[in-house]
């Protein structure tokens, strides 16, 4: 079993309170769980302008493992609205730990 994991740096454009924030965010995790991943706003929960987004999948295969996490960062860099600042990905096997 493969276990991975994606953590994406965003910032996001014109957002001036924390209640647009979630308005930005919402719809982002929606589409991310449309691949069939666990996704959600996993740091800087208190700053209004950056959002730390954190995907992570399962399988049996990693080749499977890493194309559906680079699948979830282009689609996270191809949104108009935010700006992807970094993105790191993790994965996890039987030989780890």
């Amino acid at each position: 079993m493969y276990v991975g994991a994606l953590e994406c740096d965003v910032l996001l454009g014109d957002v001036r309170s924390l209640k647009q924030k979630r308005s930005a965010v919402r719809p982002l995790l929606a589409e991310l769980r449309r691949f069939e991943v666990a996704a959600a706003e996993a740091g800087h929960q208190e700053l209004y302008r950056r959002a730390l987004v954190g995907v992570s999948c399962v399988s049996a295969d990693p080749a499977h493992v890493r194309a559906l996490l680079e699948r979830c960062e282009r689609l996270v860099a191809a949104r108009p609205e935010l700006e992807l600042l970094s993105a790191r990905t993790r994965l996890f096997g039987p030989d780890d730990n």
